[in-house]
């Protein structure tokens, strides 16, 4: 349970993550139904497992390496702060404005294809999952594939469930999205992120010392 409520953490910081994913599936929903947003979001969670997939087994061998997790620790804090700096001193500060165009697809599949190309293309998702990746083994200390298992799972799951969520609701999110209350979400997952990176960074010395 300990695993799942982590899991759930990180996902509802994620959850909150103001991007073009995020208007994408606002948009879909809107202009092309409920069912089509569903088909981004799916898109989406595989690109986002792809991701979590090349991060895991690129770095997992060298997880129980204490000078690594030194490393890492250090890597890994650094991305998640400036990630978090990002949100919170210049993305909070951005005019943001809702664009709902009309989307030209036909083909329900490209729906599936856009949400995976938005959410893949962007260099930050890759990093944020570095990110992940070091808070899962180094902050949480797990080592294990079925921890690893379960907490992305729980991650994942979380996000994949608020983006339907977001889809179903997207009529209504559409008169809640104000500048005022993006600049807000996006504080809220700045300082957020700047924590989860600070922890690491503070206990990298630690790993040393194992």
């Amino acid at each position: 349970m300990e695993i799942v409520f982590n899991g759930l953490k990180l996902g509802i910081v994620l959850v909150f993550l103001i991007g073009p994913v995020f208007f994408t599936i606002i948009q879909t929903s809107i202009e092309r139904g409920f069912r089509n947003g569903i088909l981004v979001c799916m898109g989406v969670s595989v690109s986002d497992i792809l991701y979590v997939s090349i991060c895991y087994f690129g770095l997992v061998q060298f997880i129980s390496d204490p000078q690594f997790r030194y490393y890492l620790a250090y890597a890994g804090g650094t991305i998640l702060i400036l990630f978090g700096l990002y949100h919170l001193f210049i993305k909070s500060r951005r005019k943001m404005t809702v664009q709902l165009n009309v989307a030209n697809e036909k083909k329900m599949y490209r729906y599936f294809i856009k949400g995976f190309i938005i959410n893949g293309m962007s260099p930050m998702v890759l990093i944020f999952w570095i990110g992940a990746i070091s808070v899962a083994s180094l902050d949480f200390g797990y080592s294990k594939g079925f921890e690893f298992l379960i907490f992305f799972s729980t991650v994942l799951g979380t996000v994949f469930t608020t983006d339907l969520l977001k889809a179903y609701l997207a009529d209504k999110l559409r008169t809640l999205i104000t500048h005022r209350l993006m600049v807000i979400m996006n504080i809220v997952v700045g300082i957020s992120l700047i924590i989860f990176g600070s922890r690491l960074i503070w206990t990298a010395g630690d790993f040393l010392n194992s």
